[in-house]
């Protein structure tokens, strides 16, 4: 999460909450990220095997909103 600063350096803060789902279903790791910025927050939520995947899933989403929030500020 470090590397936020790198695609918009106001980000307050990002949130990161890893969830197990009680289900049979082997892909029942929810990871969920919230990142705050000025005025605005968003939330990624994937659902994988592991949680180091849903993490890395969740990064190129979370880049490109600071990108595109970037441009609109």
């Amino acid at each position: 999460m470090d590397k936020l600063d790198l695609f918009y350096d106001r980000v307050i803060d990002a949130d990161v909450y890893l969830k197990l789902d009680n289900t049979t279903v082997k892909e029942n790791k929810i990871v969920e990220i919230k990142v705050n910025v000025p005025g605005d927050s968003f939330v990624v939520k994937k659902q994988f095997k592991s949680f180091e995947e849903g993490v890395d899933a969740c990064e190129n989403p979370i880049e490109r909103f600071l990108k595109k929030y970037k441009e609109t500020r």
